[in-house]
């Protein structure tokens, strides 16, 4: 398994807000990335950052997470928007988590198709490792109350099945895991939670309300490749030690990481 991929470069840029140690993320998503159902519009990212701060961690995150977005979406515009807010001089990482919208039936269509969410998450998670360290989370579960979940956005009504996001979940492990790139598999982690489930019911099913954010950030916050991005002392030329690391999930049974 490859190392992840250094954060910085070779040069300083003088700035204040660029002191050593600093360290910015992007989160690149959907909906659930941007915080719809969280009453306060935080998000998980949000409040994920937040608490590192609060434990003295220099943590800038954003939030680059677009209602509706897809797995094409993401691979059209992930890498202008990253650019612009991790220059070379900066230490920072990217954290992916997009696939839900990919799994559903919007007018009575799939969005897109299984090979297609692969080749793009691919081509995605490929170049970003290459370029900074980069994590995986994984689509979560919808509601399980009824099959399929329906909701209706301008008129539209698009339907989620817990069994396609599995199956898309599962196929973005194996790439992750062949490519040396974190990956954490929120859909096995959440089925049987009743407290997703509760938090689900309290939003529209398919986004959790704030409670439902507080508890993506707990999970994501104690994920050891979460905690080896932003523990590592980032040394004077923003650059990173960090080694490999991966998420293990042993028999298919629930992520150790």
């Amino acid at each position: 398994m490859k190392a992840v991929a250094a954060a910085g470069a070779s040069r300083t840029s003088g700035r204040a807000d660029d002191a050593a140690g600093a360290l910015r993320v992007c989160f690149v998503g959907d909906s659930i990335t941007t915080g719809v159902g969280d009453g306060r519009w935080l998000g998980w990212p949000i409040r994920l950052c937040a608490r590192e701060g609060a434990d003295g961690r220099d943590v800038t995150p954003y939030s680059l997470g677009v209602r509706g977005d897809c797995s094409e979406d993401v691979r059209r515009r992930w890498r202008q928007e990253c650019t612009l807010r991790l220059p070379p001089e900066c230490p920072g990482g990217i954290v992916f988590a997009f696939g839900i919208n990919d799994t559903c039936d919007r007018g009575g269509r799939r969005r897109v198709s299984l090979r297609r969410s692969i080749a793009n998450a691919k081509a995605v998670v490929a170049s970003a490792a290459a370029w900074r360290p980069t994590l995986w989370i994984g689509p979560p579960c919808v509601s399980a109350a009824r099959t399929p979940w329906r909701v209706t956005t301008n008129g539209v009504v698009h339907e989620f099945r817990n069994e396609r996001i599995a199956e898309l979940s599962n196929a973005f492990a194996t790439i992750a895991r062949d490519r040396g790139v974190p990956y954490l598999d929120l859909c096995r982690s959440l089925a049987s939670s009743a407290g997703w489930g509760a938090s689900l019911a309290r939003g529209d099913g398919v986004h959790p309300d704030a409670r439902g954010h507080a508890r993506l950030a707990s999970i994501v916050g104690g994920w050891t490749a979460w905690r080896a991005l932003v523990g590592h002392p980032w040394n004077s030329r923003g650059a990173s030690g960090i080694q490999s690391y991966r998420c293990v999930q042993p028999n298919g049974h629930q992520p150790t990481c």
